[in-house]
């Protein structure tokens, strides 16, 4: 599955993990030298969470905390009838 927001469209994004070493100069050091540089990926702060599509339909979706911060989903209501009652009822 991607790692994609259907609502805001955030995505992973590459970066670096820069190592140095040494101490700073405002410390009394000599300054800080970069030693090595690794590849790293930023992966958005997805959610599962029970929505109401435009449609009418309650289905789970995968969604960033941007987009349940912004308004952007409306949350389904909790289920109010038990299994048992649904089994008698039919």
């Amino acid at each position: 599955m991607a790692r994609i927001c259907p609502l805001t469209g955030r995505r992973p994004v590459k970066g670096n993990h820069i190592w140095r070493s040494g101490k700073a100069k405002k410390k009394g050091g000599i300054g800080t030298h970069v030693t090595a540089i690794t590849k790293r990926k930023f992966y958005p702060n997805l959610q599962r969470v029970k929505a109401i599509l435009p449609t009418g339909e309650i289905r789970y979706m995968r969604v960033s905390v941007k987009a349940l911060k912004a308004g952007l989903v409306t949350k389904a209501p909790r289920r109010t009838w038990k299994k048992a009652d649904a089994a008698a009822a039919k």
